[in-house]
């Protein structure tokens, strides 16, 4: 490669790739696409020699982008462009700023993310549902929850539904909310339109708030939307959290599948469940649960998942009659 020649983006990362050796290559690649990956493959293939100083331009490029992603993750993007500003001078900062926020999107609200859960309820807590679902969507889970679980009660369940509910919002709504909360970040969002909100979502949240809170929530919910209540329900635990259960209730469970549906359930099961459900069977049952698993032969994913879930409402039930306890967020069980 030609001296002072100016890299692409993609002869950048293949230089990164060779400077940091193939193990650490490997872990990164795991974290690519296969288009990435077959292009950075050619473009390393076609390389025949990195002079140092590339190498150690690279790097440094590397690191720096790194330092100001850094930054960014603790105090947003204007503490970011202050400290290096400081360190590299003022034109190096916002190179390095414009190159990070052009290539990496900067998730909406990022300057809250870090605040107090009590403060910033007293901000956000007389806002419209709406508003405050969309800011709670786009905070991490256990900080969105402590907000859902002080929220009025009355206020509880629409917020919930309406985070469930949500699915596209426009940058010029979500610009408009930041701009309240905060007028030096208005102009940070991506221009975008940024999925929040969602099933997924709602799920993660009452996942850690307390059970008292969860249960008056899908009560409300029941009540307002059967169908949307129902479709959080049958998320709000899968059947891989199975390992988290302690083995009496484990052995509780048991007792009240059959063995075939067993033989369904585990023929698609992670190697973790089979090993934590085998450990509180006895030997015989595990004998033949295994010899139905290896004749039934191949099995539809629709049939496992039937299965699975059957086991997961099952444990529901249980747990709903306290024969049982799943762990949740702020739970502290005492044996």
């Amino acid at each position: 490669m030609a001296r002072n020649q100016i890299l692409s983006g993609k002869e950048k990362a293949a230089v990164l790739l060779i400077t940091l050796g193939p193990q650490k290559s490997a872990e990164i690649f795991k974290h690519l696409s296969e288009d990435e990956i077959e292009e950075l493959t050619l473009e390393i293939a076609n390389m025949r020699m990195v002079a140092a100083e590339e190498k150690d331009k690279v790097l440094e490029d590397f690191y720096q982008l790194c330092l100001a992603q850094e930054f960014i993750s603790e105090g947003g993007i204007n503490y970011a462009k202050d400290v290096l500003e400081r360190a590299l001078g003022s034109q190096k900062a916002v190179d390095i700023i414009n190159k990070l926020t052009s290539s990496l999107q900067v998730r909406p609200f990022e300057f809250i993310r870090k605040a107090d859960p009590g403060q910033l309820l007293t901000y956000i807590q007389n806002e419209h549902p709406q508003t405050i679902a969309l800011i709670l969507s786009y905070l991490r889970s256990n900080q969105a929850a402590q907000i859902l679980s002080r929220l009025p009660q009355d206020k509880q369940s629409e917020v919930a539904r309406r985070i469930a509910v949500m699915d596209r919002t426009s940058p010029e709504v979500i610009k408009e909310i930041e701009r309240v909360l905060e007028s030096k970040f208005s102009n940070m969002v991506s221009q975008d339109y940024t999925a929040a909100g969602g099933i997924e979502s709602i799920v993660n949240i009452l996942t850690s708030v307390d059970r008292g809170t969860e249960k008056l929530i899908m009560e409300e919910l029941e009540v307002r939307d059967a169908e949307l209540s129902e479709e959080i329900r049958k998320r709000m635990f899968v059947f891989e959290d199975i390992v988290g259960l302690d083995g009496k209730s484990i052995q509780r469970f048991i007792r009240e599948i059959e063995n075939d549906q067993w033989a369904i359930a585990l023929k698609g099961a992670s190697e973790e469940v089979k090993e934590v459900i085998f450990a509180n069977m006895s030997k015989r049952l595990i004998e033949m649960i295994k010899e139905d698993m290896e004749f039934m032969g191949p099995l539809r994913l629709k049939d496992i998942e039937e299965s699975q879930q059957n086991i997961v409402n099952v444990i529901r039930r249980l747990e709903e009659e306290g024969e049982i306890i799943t762990p949740r967020g702020g739970d502290e069980i005492i044996v």
